[in-house]
């Protein structure tokens, strides 16, 4: 079909075009106009989701947005919660010398909160990952998902999971922290003298522990103050204890909670734990918006 050219007086008075052209990425309706809408006449069985990096500087927005798409796609396609399973962001950049506030770690928060929703699970691949946004180990990402889907879907008595953090408690200076999904009790995986900085490049570097006398790596504590340190850690059972010199008087502990963790607790089926903490403290981007 062929439309009739306009007047010179209908193109004088269209308005003008912008100076910069913006991004298609940046266009709110761009992605699923162009690559969701036309998909959903088409049946549908499940989602296996891979995404988060570029939602890394507002974080604490992306603990609305992620389950809001997950919730609109549900209903566009009017198939009931169908299966939706994604993956944890993967340890990313360089390594961190003190503990602290970290987006990533923040961002990978806001996708487990996704799993409050039914029939959503969590591939956690923090120990797949190098400098590159784009790790290239997918054969254990996949491992991973299918997992979630033997288990979820296909009624097979597998494990899906690797430890879970579930509470906290104080004993005489130290915390105990408690799991969920220990299949079989907890492990402490070796700590390498090196890690990959990139795969495609053959690149490593040296590993530098934080706690070097430590079982478990990854872990930091603080107290009152707020002031995290590096902490020791050790698998009593199928709980964790952590503790520093430092903290006489602990309140809270963090696991993984840099962009880049060395972390090294898994449980025996050999999933990885996810980073956690057990404060509530605000965050780095609670107020950073789209």
């Amino acid at each position: 079909m062929r439309f009739p050219a306009l007047s010179e007086q209908q193109v004088a008075s269209a308005p003008a075009a912008p100076l910069v052209r913006q991004r298609e990425l940046g266009l709110a309706n761009w992605f699923y106009d162009g690559r969701i809408a036309p998909l959903v006449p088409f049946a549908i069985r499940g989602v296996i989701w891979y995404q988060g990096e570029a939602n890394v500087p507002r974080a604490w927005q992306y603990r609305t947005a992620f389950p809001l798409l997950i919730q609109d796609w549900r209903a566009q396609w009017k198939r009931g919660a169908f299966p939706f399973y994604f993956c944890q962001l993967a340890n990313c950049e360089g390594k961190s010398s003190q503990p602290g506030e970290a987006a990533w770690a923040e961002l990978r928060e806001a996708q487990a909160e996704a799993l409050k929703l039914p029939h959503t699970g969590q591939a956690v691949l923090i120990d797949l990952g190098e400098s590159d946004i784009h790790p290239r180990n997918k054969k254990d990402a996949g491992d991973r998902l299918a997992a979630l889907a033997l288990a979820m879907d296909y009624g097979k008595s597998v494990a899906f999971s690797g430890p879970v953090y579930q509470s906290l408690m104080i004993e005489k200076g130290k915390a105990r922290l408690s799991f969920a999904h220990v299949e079989g009790g907890l492990v402490a995986h070796p700590v390498p003298a090196t890690y990959v900085r990139s795969s495609l490049k053959n690149e490593t570097a040296p590993l530098v522990r934080n706690s070097p006398q430590s079982e478990l790596e990854g872990f930091a504590i603080c107290g009152e103050d707020k002031k995290w340190v590096w902490a020791d850690a050790k698998i009593d059972g199928e709980s964790v204890r952590v503790w520093s010199d430092k903290v006489p008087v602990p309140v809270a502990v963090r696991y993984g909670w840099t962009a880049n963790p060395t972390c090294n607790l898994y449980n025996k089926a050999g999933f990885p734990a996810s980073p956690f903490r057990t404060d509530s403290f605000p965050v780095s981007t609670l107020d950073v918006k789209y």
